[in-house]
């Protein structure tokens, strides 16, 4: 009943929303009257703001049509090589006429971006993407909002993310190297340990960043909110069915709205400030700071539903059962273990300020992964930076960036893990205490 509430109010809200968007360029427009009133300015930017509290956000576009390789800019198309009931599998293909660089990127490193199904869309990881793209070739998981997947096409659980997983390696080939971010940093790890279990080729490396392979160390409110409640309060309490204007009309979910409300629960200070400061950007005619929130609030307000299958599993075994680290994790008929992984390298990054996956969650993959010789294992703990800042923004750039590229460039050849040069300092300097 709470959805469709929910979406009672949006379709009330609409008009409004709308009707603000208009109101406010009456008030800004150099030819309208209005604009040369006393207070204009003030009165256009509540308008403005008010539109922006209540219209509803789709999900946005990558928007990557280009990016620098070796100085010179080359075209970027997106392709989808696969697509999945649940998933689209994107690359991000590089195209120039520049014969050195076309040379160059062929030889570049494949990576498998997987991303977070969590409530926000991949396009969340867009600078992500945007970075890699200047030295490697990009595949990225795209996952599809359950409410528009037809409630006939059948369920979607935890062991049917890591096939598809799998199934996305297989595809990109073995010679690739695996980046997943926060939520799939399990799932990923379990798939990669089945396939290395089975005798199946695995990547060259895997990062993990900023994800809860061990949500016991140093647990957040998310983490408390997963572990405290009761396994009957979240079925009984967050899942709720879509309603019927959507594809997926009937299905069980976890609405990306209730999603999103936590998130914002989590810092409303921190919230209501920001749209206080860009109702004064509005004002003074700050318009390169009132861009920067709308470009940050388009994506963090676009939401998505979660299958509920998928997301009571993974309550279930990441933060209540913690059945990786505890060796209990059985993915139909077959144990999950890390330490069977030999022929890949793991770096894993932590943010110094993460407030979503604690310090040492991420770490401990270390210990898992005991197949993998000590001197293929890094760590890299980005100072200052939260749990966004390790994939996007000047952190990611500057900081973590040129660690992860080093990493991947060390291992992107046959038999890499036999002989290894040239160890990133911060690298290096986090391994020895893993």
């Amino acid at each position: 009943m709470l959805y469709q509430l929910f979406e009672t109010q949006r379709a009330l809200m609409s008009p409004f929303a709308e009707f603000s968007s208009a109101s406010a360029k009456l008030y800004t427009h150099p030819l309208s009257p209005f604009s040369h009133s006393p207070m204009s300015q003030r009165v256009s930017a509540g308008l403005d703001l008010m539109h922006r509290l209540a219209k509803e956000y789709e999900k946005p576009e990558f928007g990557i049509r280009g990016v620098e390789v070796d100085g010179v800019e080359v075209a970027v198309q997106e392709l989808v090589p696969l697509t999945k009931p649940f998933c689209r599998l994107m690359r991000f293909k590089r195209y120039t006429d520049d014969l050195a660089v076309l040379s160059k990127m062929k030889d570049q490193p494949t990576v498998l971006v997987v991303a977070p199904l969590s409530g926000h869309h991949s396009t969340l990881l867009r600078d992500t993407v945007r970075q890699l793209l200047k030295d490697h070739k990009v595949f990225i998981t795209d996952w599809t909002d359950a409410r528009m997947v037809a409630k006939e096409v059948g369920a979607f659980h935890l062991d049917d993310y890591i096939e598809y997983v799998q199934e996305f390696i297989r595809l990109v080939g073995p010679d690739c190297h695996v980046i997943s971010v926060c939520q799939p940093t399990v799932p990923v790890l379990a798939a990669i340990s089945l396939m290395a279990s089975a005798g199946e080729p695995t990547p060259r490396s895997m990062t993990m960043m900023g994800g809860p392979i061990d949500a016991r160390k140093s647990p957040t409110a998310v983490n408390n909110l997963a572990m405290n409640k009761p396994y009957s309060w979240f079925e009984n309490n967050v899942i709720y069915r879509v309603p019927t204007n959507f594809p997926g009309s009937g299905r069980a979910v976890y609405p990306g709205f209730l999603q999103h409300t936590g998130f914002v629960a989590m810092n409303p200070n921190v919230h209501m400030s920001s749209h206080y400061d860009y109702f004064l950007d509005l004002v003074r005619g700050d318009d390169d700071s009132a861009d920067s929130h709308r470009q940050f609030y388009d994506e963090y307000n676009a939401v998505l539903d979660m299958p509920a299958e998928y997301y009571l599993d993974t309550i279930k075994t990441v933060f209540q059962d913690f059945a990786l680290v505890n060796g209990t994790w059985n993915v139909k008929g077959h144990l999950v273990r890390p330490q069977d992984i030999h022929g890949t390298a793991l770096l894993t990054v932590e943010g110094e300020r993460d407030d979503i996956s604690g310090a040492g969650q991420t770490r401990a993959a270390h210990e898992l992964c005991s197949g993998i010789a000590s001197e293929h294992q890094y760590h890299y703990d980005a100072v200052g930076a939260g749990h966004y800042g390790i994939f996007s923004g000047r952190r990611w750039r500057e900081n973590v960036y040129p660690e992860v590229k080093a990493f991947i460039g060390k291992y992107d050849r046959p038999n890499a893990l036999e002989a290894v040069e040239g160890t990133p300092p911060a690298a290096r300097k986090a391994r020895s205490r893993t």
